[in-house]
Order: C-alpha cells, then structure tokens, then sequence
C-alpha cells in the first residue's frame, strides 16, 4: 500500500479522517489481544466459512450453487428457516467472500443478485433496485428493495474492485457500486404496477435528515431503522462515490453517528428495531416488536463499534459499547436472551443466540472497560451456528463478526 506521510495513499482526501483504521491501516485483533494464535483464528474463520458455505446442503449450509448462465457460476444465501433469498443475506455473503478472498464465491453471487433479484425493467416503479425476497426458485415474494441489501452489495462490490480489479459487464464491480450509489439517493418518485400491486417508489433517504430510510416506499417510508446507519460506509462512499453526492454521505455518516445516540436507551444502551428519524421508536401494526430490542436490532452496536474502530470520530460510540455490554452482563453472560424492551425487560423469545453473542462480541472493538474481554471469550467460544432458525442470520452475522475481530474485514479502496 502506498503511503503518504502517515495516512495511506487511497486516505488523503479533503474530508477529516479521524484516527482508526482508515488513516492508519492498523486494526485491532481482538482474538490475538486474548493470547490466540494467528494459526488458531485462522482455523476457526475457515472452518466457519466452511460449514456455513459448503457444509452439509440439509443441515449446515446456507449458500447454493444453482447451475450457469452467460455471465458465469450462479448460486445464492438462504434463508433456510423462512425459505426464501434476501437482499441482505446476498449481499452479506459478497461481502464475506471479498474479505476471505473467494472471488468465484463473490462472483457467483453477485451474478445470481443481478440475474433474479435486479429490477432493470423502466416502467417499473422499483427500476435500479434489488427485490428484497425471492422464493428459491427465483421468483419473487417481494418487487421492492430493502436498503442495507443495497448498502452491503455498493460497498462489497467497491471492495471487490479494490482487491480483484474490475471486469467487463456485470463484473465491471466499481461501475455497478456507482449505479446502485446513485439509484439510492437519486431514484425518481414512481408510481406503476408491480406482481403485487401497485407501489409507489422513490429514494432510499430522507434528504433533510440525511438519514437511510427504512424502505424507499412511501408508504412505509417514513422512518428508519437504527441497523441500516452504517456511518462506516458512508465515509468511504464520501470518497469513493460519484461527485456530486459526496458531501451528502459525509454528512450522513455524522447524523447516524448522532443517531445511535438518541435512538438508544440511556440506561441499557439498547436500540429499537425501528425509529424515527429522531430516534423515537417507532409503533407499527404489522411488527409488534419495532419498537423493541428484536433482531435487527442485534447489528446496530456491531455498527457503532466497527465505525469507531475504522475512523474514530465519535467517543460517544465508546459509551455506548459500555452500556450496551454492561448491560448484558447484568442478565448473565451466557444466559441473557435475544429480546427485550428498550429498558431491559425480557420478550418472549428467551434464546441466548448466536447471532448476538457475535454482534456484542464486535461491540469490543469500541469498548473501554474490561468487561469486554468476557464478550470476546464468548464469541471464541460459540460453535459455528446450525440449528435451523440460527443457520442463516445468526450464522453470517457469527462469520462478519469474527472477521471483525480478528482484523481480517478490511477495506480495500476500488480501483
């Protein structure tokens, strides 16, 4: 990597780098830091990866070659509990595969996003946009996006442009980051007719706030969701982005970090599934936990923690990995449940899952305390999820997080 004084080449830029890992190209090994050695942290990402990508199709698996087309290898992420393809589990997966360096795993999925989940059609009110859930067969269940698939494949497919250089049509990888870039802030308000109806479809964010949206329609537009705020990205599209949106995500990665403070709880550091955009939860009918700690919710300390680690902006994001882990501990580190209220009374699923030993393992990356070593044991500990309602969240969110807290999910600037 070239270097320019202190500060990596790919970092100067005109906006204010903070201190982490984007100015330094330095990252933290949690595992390392507790005494593991690089051959143990190296076998346990592998033999995750291995389970959860080509383990048992019936038992541990939950990526699925499905055959060739033109382009290439197909294949996608299910699923496997509700049985359908995700627009966030599709994109999860490119962005495990460029940071573990499985280019025909990363390829494979990306030509099966754009095959069956891309809506390219220009009457369609969801044109530019990825369909948030397919049944395995490919066809839809949904012909609208939701917006952390979109985040998750701009900046695996920037990272992929980064670490492999960019090819022709759909593996011209930096190309496509820009297109979907600018479909999320720019698409037009439309109105048409989808396989389920009609919808009216506009931009993935609030312009005046300069927040993500929870989806771009608009009847359901209206608020956020406090685990699609990835300031982290944001920075990196500030500079890497087309021009002119630029200064809009720099200032859209300060207001999610502003965000996470005012959609937290004071007292537990938890997050709600849904929020206004002034952090209020949101109330909804048709999710009887939005308003709760429920299982988006599980990555929004992962969030704060990784943009702490990757530019240091915020010391408040080192608060809130205090709270939230001080928290937990005081409902037993290894019995404390999934589900709660914002001020701490325990729902109805009482499972001590997987996939939120993992999220609160990476909130160590900004912790201060020591209490967050425990959170790091755990995380080592925790086997490679199986049972079936663990396999697929729970799983991409055991392998991301593992990856974060080795120092192995890095950025690699596009090319």
């Amino acid at each position: 990597m070239l270097v320019v004084g202190s500060v990596p080449a790919f970092a100067q830029s005109k906006y204010n780098n903070g201190s982490g890992a984007f100015a330094t190209g330095k990252y933290r090994n949690l595992f390392k830091e507790e005494g593991h050695s690089a051959k143990e942290i190296d076998a346990k990402i592998k033999a995750g990866f291995k389970q959860l990508f080509f383990g048992e199709p019936d038992s541990e698996a939950v990526y699925f070659p499905v055959g060739k087309n033109a382009n290439g290898p197909l294949a996608y992420i299910s699923d496997v509990p509700h049985n359908d393809i995700r627009s966030e589990g599709m994109s999860y997966g490119m962005m495990i595969a460029v940071q573990l360096n499985k280019k025909t795993v990363f390829d494979a999925l990306w030509n099966y996003a754009i095959t069956n989940m891309y809506i390219s059609a220009k009457e369609h009110p969801s044109e530019g946009y990825f369909s948030w859930s397919l049944k395995r067969d490919g066809q839809p269940n949904a012909e609208s996006p939701a917006p952390d698939g979109e985040e998750y494949f701009v900046t695996a497919l920037y990272f992929a442009s980064g670490r492999w250089g960019n090819g022709s049509g759909i593996y011209n990888y930096h190309a496509w980051a820009d297109k979907i870039l600018t479909a999320m802030r720019h698409h037009p308000l439309k109105k048409g007719l989808t396989k389920f109806g009609p919808r009216t479809i506009g931009n993935m964010v609030n312009e005046e706030k300069k927040m993500i949206r929870f989806v771009p329609a608009t009847e359901t537009g209206g608020f956020s969701d406090p685990s699609y705020h990835l300031p982290h990205f944001y920075e990196l599209w500030a500079r890497w982005g087309p021009t002119e949106d630029r200064d809009f995500w720099y200032a859209a990665a300060d207001s999610s970090r502003a965000f996470f403070t005012k959609a937290t709880n004071p007292s537990t550091g938890l997050a709600p599934d849904y929020a206004n955009f002034d952090g209020t939860p949101v109330v909804i009918r048709w999710n009887k936990h939005a308003a709760d700690f429920s299982f988006d919710a599980w990555r929004v300390a992962s969030n704060w923690s990784v943009d702490w680690l990757w530019f240091k902006k915020t010391p408040e994001e080192q608060l809130l990995s205090d709270r939230i882990q001080a928290f937990f501990a005081s409902k037993g580190l290894a019995t404390y449940g999934c589900q709660f209220t914002l001020d701490g009374i325990q729902q109805l699923d009482s499972r001590h899952a997987s996939g939120l030993v993992a999220t609160n393992a990476v909130a160590s990356l900004a912790a201060k305390q020591p209490l967050s070593q425990k959170y790091v044991a755990a995380l080592w500990d925790q086997p490679v999820p199986q049972k079936l309602v663990e396999r697929y969240y729970d799983g991409l969110l055991y392998i991301m997080s593992l990856l974060h807290c080795s120092g192995n999910y890095k950025i690699y600037p596009p090319k």
